[in-house]
């Protein structure tokens, strides 16, 4: 069963109350002004005055009782639109992403179809474009199926012990093609044994999806390095390349759903949009926290942390 939350409203209504008991309480059993010793009741206006104050209490109580449900009820609607806009902002955005290559896959087996004498050149370039569309759209299925289990279902996501540093080894050697087309290299400067309890799924795509990132934006020639350092509850990681950086207008929302620097380029590029967001829900759900800031001459750090324990 679902606990009730305690909520703002409650919070104040309690407080109030609370205040106010332990004042009149004080009030009534300090007879002198100099709050010096305490005093029986011995005269009939002790009793008055005791009548009064609980006659108060219950006057306050019921009108900041009122006061406090418009209060939740006015927090509740406030937290019902903004939800609401953010739903349909992500609809239109999921729907925005998804148009483009199903229009592109529709047009494509179209022209085959429709031009049954097309030569076999043209028809294979085709199937092969439509291919990659397909591909594009079933990494953006998969990239927002991941963020809906982190969102509304993160219960289910098991959590074991995972060793981080042979996670990070073995993506290297994954991104390894990747980074010698670009002419770039990986410093994976991480200590070993870097064990944390986590999702072993979130936590490569943590990893991946800041490697594939870099791969993809920071330019050709650079140099990415990954380094690590311990604390007694966390392991604080700095993810960082010499490439060209990011205009500061954009720093602050590089890990929002959908946003991208440079859209154009973006999807040219096979980029959902998600990958960045994937990225701080998952170090979230880890206990951690994530930003990003330029360096110094120029490129990208990534700052993040990942808890040992949850």
């Amino acid at each position: 069963m679902k606990k009730k939350r305690f909520t703002e409203g409650r919070k104040m209504f309690f407080s109030v109350m609370l205040i106010f008991l332990v004042y009149a309480v004080i009030f009534i059993l300090f007879e002198d002004y100099d709050r010096v010793f305490l005093s029986p009741f011995t005269e009939a206006s002790d009793w008055h005055l005791l009548v009064f104050s609980v006659v108060v209490m219950v006057g306050l109580g019921f009108l900041l009782n009122r006061y406090a449900h418009r209060m939740d009820e006015r927090i509740s609607r406030e937290q019902a639109e903004k939800e609401g806009r953010m739903r349909r902002q992500l609809t239109h955005n999921i729907a925005h992403e998804l148009k483009t290559p199903v229009s592109s896959i529709l047009g494509y087996t179209e022209t085959i179809l429709n031009h049954p004498n097309i030569d076999e050149t043209t028809r294979l370039q085709f199937v092969e474009r439509a291919h990659s569309q397909a591909q594009r759209l079933s990494a953006l299925l998969q990239d927002i199926s991941i963020l809906n289990r982190m969102d509304y279902a993160p219960d289910v996501l098991g959590m074991e012990r995972q060793d981080v540093s042979q996670l990070v080894a073995d993506i290297s050697q994954e991104v390894a093609l990747a980074l010698a087309a670009k002419k770039m290299k990986l410093h994976n400067c991480l200590p070993e044994d870097i064990w944390v309890i986590g999702n072993a799924s979130l936590l490569y795509s943590i990893f991946r999806n800041l490697i594939d990132n870099a791969i993809n934006y920071a330019g050709e020639g650079t140099t990415i390095e990954l380094t690590a350092e311990e604390t007694s509850s966390h392991w604080l990681f700095t993810f960082a390349d010499n490439g060209q950086g990011i205009a500061d207008e954009h720093l602050g929302r590089v890990f929002e759903r959908f946003y991208r620097v440079d859209k154009g380029r973006s999807r040219q590029l096979g980029g959902t949009g998600l990958g960045l967001a994937i990225v701080k829900n998952a170090v979230l759900m880890h206990g951690g926290t994530i930003s990003a800031q330029n360096a110094e001459p120029r490129g990208l750090v990534v700052n993040f942390s990942l808890k040992k324990k949850h």
